[in-house]
């Protein structure tokens, strides 16, 4: 990570890697996603694909998880700013949920009684929406490293903004059943 003179990471570092932690955290949630949707089918050949999405990630949550524990120890080393520190905090334990309920999720869909299977099953979804909300957070993370600092600065609306973007999408559903 490059650094300033002080040894404290520069914004656009941070930034850069706040935002490729992300991306990995939505390739994990898309990764359960697609487990869940082909672990629901009949075909035996369409659940193998399933569990082996499962296991791809398993091994994303895992990587991700130990990447956001090397950041935090990374920032408290170099003594960054304290609420960055304490941002990452639910973070790594969401990273660190996500990664058990993937790993259990595989676990028990790997056991030959049905009602482990079952389980497994209803743990998979439980996985996805833990990379759900991780992937929103760090988006919403990265908003926040972005802004500028100074209370005198005007407020401006950040282009690629989650939260925001989450509003609007929440403001402008489509009604079912409307033409």
């Amino acid at each position: 990570m490059p650094t300033t003179a002080d040894t404290r990471p520069t914004a656009d570092s941070l930034a850069g890697l706040i935002r490729s932690l992300g991306a990995r955290a939505h390739q994990v949630r898309a990764a359960t996603r697609a487990a869940d949707h082909y672990l629901a089918q009949d075909a035996s050949d369409e659940r193998d694909t399933g569990t082996w999405l499962l296991a791809s990630a398993v091994t994303l949550a895992e990587d991700l998880a130990a990447d956001l524990d090397g950041l935090s120890r990374t920032l408290k080393e170099r003594n960054a700013e304290g609420s960055l520190q304490q941002r990452l905090v639910p973070l790594r334990a969401r990273a660190h949920q996500l990664h058990a309920a993937a790993k259990a999720a595989d676990r028990f869909l790997e056991q030959d009684s049905s009602e482990d299977r079952d389980t497994g099953g209803w743990l998979v979804p439980m996985a996805q929406q833990l990379a759900n909300k991780l992937a929103n957070e760090l988006d919403d993370t990265l908003a926040t490293t972005r802004r500028p600092a100074a209370a005198d600065k005007p407020a401006a609306v950040e282009p690629h903004d989650p939260a925001l973007a989450r509003r609007i999408n929440a403001a402008t559903a489509p009604l079912r059943g409307a033409a």
